[in-house]
């Protein structure tokens, strides 16, 4: 290849590098391909096998082109199924992966944890917003699976605890006192749609729920007859395991 030719190719990748800094797409791989191919030496022109290697490797780069545009499609087609079952979800009663609670009108609140095997004894305790200890509920044998304690909304004391947001953590343990998991969930009616950061979460009261985070789905319990036929009495949302 003559000085003239060598310096084409240069001017010509330099160009394409100048275009886009750090990536070589499908048109560039193409713009370098055509420009070696017009300025190869006629006496020594490039060998049949390279040139198959290296329209191999643009097909594949255009491949991979094509199935990251794809990616691309099924991501946003996605994320607009997840923004219309969000919204569908307004008024509905969920079950999600959490440990907060909501005391409000000084209504007794529902703790929902599921086991990993059987528990001789289960306690669930409750702290305020700040974490302080506000009250311990105890259970005894309890099998494998979701298990619901009342929260009667008082304090160890036996005073009514304040409206507001708490915590619950819960221990279990079997009949010779070794650990046993346990799961936390929470209740609560979805209220509005929020979207942060590309993500679709769920409103409920003063929390925001992911909805990979969802459990379960139910119509409200006060919702018509006419409301519970026009919608499945209970939905429940796969979740890897749950």
């Amino acid at each position: 290849m003559s000085i003239a030719a060598l310096n084409s190719v240069t001017d010509n990748t330099a160009g394409i590098a100048a275009a886009k800094p750090n990536a070589l797409d499908k048109d560039a791989f193409l713009n370098l391909l055509i420009a070696q191919l017009q300025n190869q030496d006629p006496l020594n022109p490039t060998d049949s096998v390279e040139f198959t290697a290296q329209l191999a490797q643009f097909s594949s780069l255009e491949q991979l082109g094509n199935v990251n545009d794809n990616l691309k499609q099924l991501r946003d087609v996605q994320q607009a199924m997840n923004n219309s079952q969000a919204v569908s979800l307004i008024g509905k009663e969920i079950l999600a992966q959490g440990n907060s609670l909501q005391r409000s009108d000084g209504q007794p609140v529902d703790c929902s944890f599921s086991l990993d095997q059987d528990a001789a004894v289960a306690a669930v305790t409750i702290y305020d917003s700040t974490g302080d200890f506000v009250k311990s509920i105890e259970a005894d044998d309890l099998a494998q699976g979701t298990h619901t304690l009342v929260w009667d909304g008082t304090d160890q004391n036996g005073n009514s605890a304040p409206n507001g947001s708490y915590t619950f953590e819960v221990q279990a343990a079997d009949a010779d006192g070794r650990d046993i998991g346990a799961a936390t969930f929470f209740s609560a009616t979805v209220d509005g749609v929020t979207f942060e950061n590309n993500k679709t979460l769920l409103v409920c009261d003063s929390r925001k729920v992911a909805l990979s985070d969802l459990i379960e789905v139910t119509a409200p319990s006060n919702a018509t007859s006419t409301s519970q036929q026009s919608l499945p009495n209970s939905m429940s949302i796969t979740n890897g395991g749950h």
